[in-house]
């Protein structure tokens, strides 16, 4: 896996090991060859990811993590599984930008270890770049259920499991 990370805001210390560390255990989760993938991650702050916001969403406010998947691979019916990336011509996934503030504050007040929730949000991300959504339903439920397993095996906590 290829992780092109741009640190914009240098309070992500550890953003590097902890996106190579997520992207790949998604990827890897869903059987695909991490290897075979690039996806390029924005380290920021709020102020940059509230412009991105407003820019892209038509939100002008700062958000946790966004997502820019390459190609539309979501799927037409709520609940199934996305299209599949198909090699050589998907290799590039997408881009996903983070906000350090946010993350930072969310994480405080789930009483969270800030990089436990910060690959939460790379897991999440991943995810949305492969196609996977939560605005319906069933679709919610695929993706955190994902999520859970995903982070599970990473040694991380249930992030739904409080809420």
């Amino acid at each position: 896996m290829t992780v092109d990370c741009v640190i914009e805001d240098i309070r992500w210390a550890n953003i590097e090991i902890v996106a190579k560390r997520g992207t790949d255990a998604t990827l890897a989760h869903l059987g695909f060859d991490p290897e075979k993938f690039e996806i390029s991650i924005l380290a920021c702050d709020d102020a940059r990811i509230a412009t991105l916001n407003a820019d892209f969403r038509g939100k002008p406010s700062p958000t946790n993590v966004l997502s820019w998947p390459s190609d539309e691979r979501a799927a037409e019916e709520d609940g199934a599984m996305p299209d599949t990336p198909e090699l050589p011509m998907d290799a590039e996934l997408g881009d996903i930008a983070i906000a350090f503030e946010t993350c930072m504050r969310e994480a405080a007040e789930a009483g969270k270890l800030m990089e436990d929730h910060t690959m939460h949000l790379v897991v999440h991300g991943t995810l949305h770049l492969l196609g996977f959504d939560h605005e319906r339903d069933k679709d919610a439920a695929l993706m955190e259920g994902l999520e859970t397993q995903i982070l599970g095996n990473l040694g991380i906590s249930d992030p739904y499991r409080d809420q």
